[in-house]
């Protein structure tokens, strides 16, 4: 059966301007794409453009906010009933694949990829590689840990120090799973006890952890906030920078040089600071840094987007709700990059960054047939997930 989506303009995730034209699929693959097609099933599209399914490449579907306390009296497997939600809320806005950046395990996405749930298909890091002391150490000033994530079959406790405590760490990982390896080269924001601003980790143990990814065929991406972090991490090898906030211009340059993808999170600032306003318990410590991150976090992204480091679309969603993904491309577009680029960096770079590019990221002949249908012209940012009609994956209506 071919079925025929006629009628609307095609962004097809390449740069070119959306343009009168049609999709055909037929066996979860598009087939054609272009004007005065036929097919056996219309899909009207009339008043719509039709998108390649859209990605978001730092997510965390476990959950939902960041108020640990409520997590503490939330039994263990509720949490996983929940990120159901998080998963239909996902795809409803549009993302049909997602990077996990701590949290979902190997029984998350094999129930996603078997239809067991809805939800897109997902890359899963498992658990973040911190450093003792590092942005995913959870232990708090009165001397108790108290972990936001709880270690269970599947999902080690990732706190290492030295090279081969991280070999180790890594082929555990990637044992459990994991399709990219997480690993925190800095201090963060929501980790009260350590300094955006510092690098963790040392070179030999960033180069042995990138070592071990490459020889089982998978990336890494970082948890990078310090310059010094970010710097440390593009020379040894690693995919992306993901926050990338203090980006200065060496920073840039090795960026530059080594092909090094930049995954901005811009709403994560905001959303913790918003997530406080509605009563979440936030520690001020994280409050404090969350303020003063936000202006540096943009400038940074101003000078990465005009100095044309690749970009690849992620929120950090779960510090934000899920479901406001799309607010992200709003924030992209005021830091410089057109709404087109924008789009791009939501499909066709981001499938780059993840390697899919073979499958997924355009609209052309030959891949999976992921769409996305959104009311009006896409390249209209503002409020684009609301706009959202309909979303298919692997040419299967998934919503709308």
């Amino acid at each position: 059966m071919r079925t025929l989506f006629a009628g609307g303009q095609v962004f097809d995730g390449t740069g070119a301007a959306p343009a009168d034209a049609d999709v055909v699929v037929e066996d979860g693959r598009i087939v054609a794409v272009g004007p005065g097609l036929d097919g056996d099933e219309r899909v009207d599209a009339s008043g719509q453009t039709i998108l390649p399914g859209l990605f978001d490449c730092h997510t965390h579907v476990l959950f939902a906010d960041v108020d640990q306390w409520k997590y503490l009296q939330t039994p263990f497997s509720l949490t996983f009933y929940k990120a159901m939600d998080n998963l239909r809320a996902t795809l409803a806005c549009g993302i049909t694949t997602i990077r996990d950046a701590g949290g979902a395990d190997l029984g998350m996405k094999t129930a996603v990829e078997q239809g067991l749930i809805p939800g897109p298909r997902m890359h899963i890091s498992i658990r973040m590689i911190s450093q003792t002391g590092g942005h995913g150490d959870d232990w708090m000033a009165c001397g108790v840990e108290i972990p936001f994530f709880i270690e269970y079959p599947g999902s080690p406790n990732a706190l290492v120090d030295g090279p081969e405590e991280m070999r180790r760490k890594v082929r555990e990982l990637i044992r459990d799973g994991a399709d990219v390896i997480k690993v925190a080269v800095s201090g963060g924001v929501l980790s009260p006890r350590d300094n955006p601003k510092h690098a963790h980790f040392r070179p030999e143990e960033l180069e042995m952890l990138v070592s071990e990814a490459t020889a089982a065929g998978i990336f890494v991406m970082a948890h990078a906030q310090a310059s010094d972090g970010i710097k440390n991490a593009v020379r040894a090898g690693i995919r992306s920078i993901d926050h990338g906030l203090y980006l200065d211009d060496e920073a840039i340059d090795l960026m530059l040089s080594h092909g090094t993808y930049l995954v901005p999170t811009l709403v994560a600032p905001t959303g913790v600071l918003q997530a406080a306003e509605q009563g979440i318990q936030i520690p001020e410590a994280s409050l404090a840094k969350a303020r003063q991150v936000i202006d540096v976090h943009r400038e940074s992204f101003r000078k990465a987007v005009a100095a044309g480091v690749k970009i690849a679309m992620g929120t950090d969603s779960g510090v934000t709700p899920h479901g406001q993904n799309l607010r992200e491309l709003e924030l992209m577009q005021e830091g410089g990059m057109t709404p087109a680029e924008v789009l791009v960096a939501t499909t066709k770079t981001a499938a780059e960054l993840m390697a899919l590019q073979d499958e997924l990221g355009t609209l052309e002949p030959g891949k999976r047939a992921d769409l996305v249908l959104v009311d009006g012209d896409a390249l209209d940012l503002v409020k684009l997930g609301d706009r959202v009609t309909a979303v298919y994956k692997d040419g299967e209506r998934a919503v709308g």
